[in-house]
C-alpha cells in the first residue's frame, strides 16, 4: 500500500472517530482515535527509517 493510501486511511479513521465522539459513541471513538494515532506513529517511523537507509 502506498503512503498516500495509508495517510487517507489514517485520516478516515480520525474523521470517523470524531463523528463517533460527537454522536456519543465514546468507546468506539476512543478505539478509532487510538488506532489512528498508532498507525500515524508507525507510518512516521517507517518514513524516517527509509530516509536513513
Amino acid at each position: 500500500m502506498s503512503d498516500f493510501y495509508k495517510d487517507v486511511l489514517t485520516g478516515a479513521m480520525f474523521i470517523v472517530g470524531l463523528f463517533g465522539f460527537i454522536s456519543g459513541e465514546f468507546i468506539i471513538s476512543s478505539t478509532l482515535f487510538a488506532s489512528a494515532a498508532i498507525a500515524s506513529n508507525v507510518n512516521i517511523n517507517r518514513k524516517a527509517e527509509k530516509g536513513m537507509g
